[in-house]
């Protein structure tokens, strides 16, 4: 009931020179009795709507580990998208809406942002969510330090940011150097959520084990090896734009468990042990659908890609990158790996999601053994061995694959071999080097006399990726994001244009010009889209993905109908 409303039911009665006023007052209050009924019998209604959505614990099955809570890689940015807030969100269409920041403003010369934070907003531990908290974050991302630094934001920003400060209490300030338009997407990606500063001082290991946001879900323990337990907020009050409710969240935590295996962690949906699982198994894709809510998204950036190692033979030869891209039916290989349950990508510059992606491209290098085998006769490998693999100069035409399960679902293994088998044909000896998760990211298999190939991704928006992929190395600063090693100046000066330019369609153009020189290039060949499913039981409602980047499971919203 509005304050003006209660005014009206207020005024006192009984002076006789104030009788006509008086009798105007009783009219009115007579004639909105009847609206305040309706209001009072809906405002009721939600909130036994509200109360019913109450309670339950989502049992949830997630595929990976990673080493911290938090962090840059997309494992990681699921889990942090439960506890933390970011200062703005995106909608499903690339919209960018409020969140911990309610307004912004960009100055004539598009460098500098100005953001009006949420009032009464806390961390958990009841540090305030005010303009100096998200600046301290802000500046951590981009300084030397390791508790600090934040692995996505830094590659984005470290050219063009200058500073953060809180220029009032609820008024945060971003200046950059050069104007960068992908910030406020950058600044939309669950690894920007923001922490507790006053945690954060804790060091590394300890926000690791336990960081600290401002979410609907609190970290209560993680138990490694098995689960990460979340607790409901009771004062959480920052919900995003793009939510479907406002306060607290209904379910009361979330049991965030770890199947690393497929065939277990769909199991424990089918015999009702979890009430959601993420990345549902190709030969279960089918079931899935008749059974259970089913959510996909197609990630924006680059695809699943296998990049070419292009600073040294053999695939320093554009045409050796073009041979190889033609030498295997990479489409068949995922349609049958898969079952027809993930798309094929041959566009190795960008993502289909990517607002810039360019649809002719996706059907990039088809299988062309003849084209394949004329493309490496040009390049002078020429001559055969007793296997049939080329020589040139003596040398095998050796082509190592490295790869993770931190990248590749299972089913991706087995499209891997087909490549290795049709390339053959073609005379590569292609050889794959499967990685464990730790030792991957300890950087084995990776070192620059390691491989040939090394199949990766990495998420984002649309094109504004290409800064992290395609940067050369400069002044002695060696882009370790850059796995094909791929250095083209004028593409780097194409990139830089589209990210400075405001101009919607000029940008467009310009990321597709890059996208266009990639592809004809082949530093990086298409092999798959990079999909996020989930699977929820019936009784479930109101899941839904991120569209940030990454696609996250929002629990949010979600409740239970039924028993739960």
């Amino acid at each position: 009931m509005s304050p003006s409303v209660v005014r009206s039911l207020s005024v006192p009665l009984g002076r006789p020179r104030r009788r006509k006023r008086n009798a105007a007052s009783i009219g009115l209050a007579l004639a909105v009795l009847p609206q305040i009924g309706v209001m009072t019998a809906a405002l009721a209604q939600e909130g036994l709507a509200d109360s019913a959505k109450r309670g339950g614990i989502i049992r949830y099955g997630h595929f990976q580990e990673p080493p911290c809570l938090f962090g840059g890689w997309v494992q990681q940015w699921y889990l942090q998208r439960q506890y933390s807030d970011n200062l703005v969100a995106r909608t499903q269409d690339g919209q960018i809406v409020p969140w911990l920041a309610t307004s912004w403003t960009i100055s004539d010369d598009k460098k500098t942002y100005t953001f009006e934070i949420k009032p009464n907003v806390k961390f958990t531990d009841g540090t305030p969510v005010d303009a100096q908290a998200i600046a301290d974050n802000i500046n951590g991302w981009l300084s030397e330090s390791p508790d600090l630094r934040n692995p996505t934001a830094a590659p984005y920003l470290t050219d063009s940011f200058e500073s953060a400060s809180a220029i009032a209490p609820l008024t945060l300030r971003i200046t950059l150097r050069t104007p960068f338009q992908p910030l406020v997407n950058v600044l939309a990606q669950s690894s920007q959520g923001i922490l507790s500063p006053t945690e954060l001082k804790r060091g590394l290991a300890a926000n690791c084990e336990k960081p600290v946001g401002s979410g609907p879900f609190i970290v209560e323990k993680w138990n490694h090896g098995k689960d990460v337990i979340f607790r409901r907020n009771p004062d959480y009050n920052s919900a995003p734009a793009t939510a479907k409710h406002q306060g607290p969240a209904y379910v009361d935590g979330i049991d965030w468990k770890f199947f690393p295996d497929q065939t277990v962690r769909y199991g424990a949906l089918l015999t009702g042990e979890s009430d959601a699982a993420y990345d549902i198994p190709a030969v279960a894709w089918k079931d899935a659908n008749s059974r259970f809510t089913v959510l996909r998204h197609i990630t924006g950036g680059t695809p699943l890609r296998l990049a070419l190692y292009s600073a040294r033979p053999p695939f320093d030869d554009v045409l050796v990158r073009q041979a190889f891209a033609y030498a295997a039916d990479r489409k068949a290989a995922i349609e049958s790996s898969f079952l027809g349950s993930l798309p094929f990508e041959g566009n190795g510059a960008l993502s289909q999601s990517s607002p810039e992606y360019i649809r002719e491209l996706g059907q990039s290098y088809p299988y062309d053994l003849g084209k394949a085998n004329q493309l490496l006769d040009r390049a002078g490998w020429t001559a055969r061995n007793a296997e049939g693999i080329r020589l040139k100069n003596g040398k095998p035409l050796l082509v190592r694959i490295s790869y993770s399960s931190s990248f590749l679902k299972p089913d991706g293994e087995q499209a891997l071999q087909v490549i290795q088998q049709q390339a053959k044909v073609a005379g590569f000896d292609v050889r794959l080097q499967p990685t464990n998760q730790a030792d991957f990211f300890a950087g084995r298999n990776l070192g620059p006399n390691d491989y040939e190939v090394a199949l990766l991704y990495w998420v984002a928006h649309g094109a504004e990726i290409f800064r992290i992929s395609w940067k050369p190395d400069l002044n002695g600063q060696l882009n370790r994001f850059n796995p094909s090693r791929y250095q083209d100046l004028a593409l780097w000066d194409v990139i830089q244009k589209a990210e400075q330019s405001f101009d919607g369609a000029e940008r467009a153009a310009l990321y597709q010009q890059a996208e266009r020189k990639l592809v004809e290039n082949a530093p990086a060949v298409g092999f798959a889209v990079l999909d996020v499913t989930l699977a929820a039981q019936p009784n479930l409602k109101d899941i839904w993905l991120d569209r940030g980047s990454v696609g996250e499971p929002v629990f949010y919203d979600a409740y239970f109908t039924g028993k739960k």
